[in-house]
């Protein structure tokens, strides 16, 4: 170790990991030592005092102890290789949802209780990237597991008080504080090795701080229930792409139980619950060689959109209000509605403007 300054405690270094992806901790210091030596603490004796005690007086902070003690069982921490993140106790038999991103293309990982050091091994129950959301399940599930609860998404407002819990950086059980600061948002992910660069609706935004290896935890509120499954925080441009403090973002719970029930089931999803065309699209550029829409290369038949007398070759330039200049903008647009909606599509065929109305399907 150079010679300098003496650490006065360990320090935390978060590695070049990409926002969504988890980091490894590594902790930096030394032990006191020399010879006959002894801390300035102890050196002090009675003149060192405690802080004093808190009165339990304030009824916010016993609440948040209380949804504390209940949930963070529930929350346990993942290691799959190399990467590191968090996930929820599903069920007493030993499902646990996670983030796609989290469990990656591994198919076996190490979970850690969060009332136990001992690593339990688990396999892959199923995986269904385009929600990024994934289930494991433990190889043998010990007796008392606690199957967190699932809050109606419905119920969720601009507001509330929220907990997030997980692993950031590998440090277990640990809880942040903020409130809700949006429902309904449309974000889309990052293309990443283990992430196709989902888009997701209905996303709950928070301001509880969210880092590398939160990702799979639980965001709660007040009433002891997971309202969604912290998945990413925002970058800010300006900050050489460093994570925006204070926006974070959650996978609502009604699509984090259909998801996962129905991998738990089926080891597959047929209904994403997301809205869908019926169409295969690839990139139209105009004659300055500017993205200019969505082409359709391919209706698929009886679907939502040849219903509405869509034909391959026609350009998709708008849906509703939202103006469509790639695919990317046109499955984020698609991830805002819902199966069943009724949407306005505008298009071109041969260089003329149409449009037709749309009864959405499921993806």
């Amino acid at each position: 170790m150079p010679a300098g300054p003496r650490p006065t405690g360990p320090k935390l270094w978060l590695g070049p990991a990409a926002v969504l992806v988890s980091a490894a901790l590594l902790v930096a210091g030394c032990s006191s030592s020399g010879k006959g030596g002894s801390s300035s603490a102890a050196a002090s004796g009675s003149a060192t005092s405690s802080a004093p005690a808190p009165t339990g007086n304030n009824q916010l902070e016993q609440d948040y102890q209380h949804v504390i003690a209940q949930v963070l069982p529930s929350v346990v921490q993942i290691t799959a290789g190399n990467s590191l993140g968090s996930g929820i106790v599903f069920d007493d038999k030993g499902d646990i949802v996670t983030n796609a991103h989290v469990v990656g293309s591994a198919t076996s990982f190490t979970v850690t209780l969060a009332n136990s050091s001992k690593p339990l091994n688990a396999t892959l129950v199923g995986s269904y990237p385009d929600a990024d959301l994934a289930v494991i399940k433990l190889s043998s599930p010990p007796s008392g597991l606690k199957p967190a609860a699932f809050a109606d998404s419905a119920k969720v407002a601009v507001g509330q008080i929220t907990l997030a819990m997980g692993s950031p950086l590998g440090l277990s059980s640990s809880v942040t504080q903020g409130i809700v600061s949006a429902v309904g948002r449309t974000v889309s992910e990052p293309r990443t090795a283990d992430s196709p660069g989902a888009t997701i609706g209905n996303m709950v935004q928070t301001s509880a701080a969210i880092n590398p290896g939160n990702s799979g935890g639980a965001l709660v509120n007040l009433s002891n229930q997971v309202i969604g499954i912290n998945t990413l925080t925002a970058v800010d441009p300006e900050l050489n792409g460093s994570a925006a403090p204070g926006i974070g973002f959650a996978i609502p719970a009604a699509t984090v139980t259909s998801i996962a029930n129905q991998l738990i089931k089926d080891g597959k999803v047929s209904n994403s619950g997301r809205a869908a065309l019926g169409v295969t699209v690839r990139p139209y550029f105009d004659a300055n060689f500017q993205p200019a829409g969505a082409a359709v290369v391919s209706v698929a038949a009886g679907g939502p959109a040849a219903s509405a007398g869509l034909q391959a070759g026609d350009v998709i330039t708008k849906v509703n209000d939202t103006a469509i200049t790639s695919p990317a903008a046109l499955t984020t647009a698609l991830a805002s509605l819902a199966p069943g909606d009724k949407a306005t599509v505008g298009y071109q065929r041969e260089g003329k403007d149409q449009s037709a109305q749309v009864t959405l399907g499921t993806l």
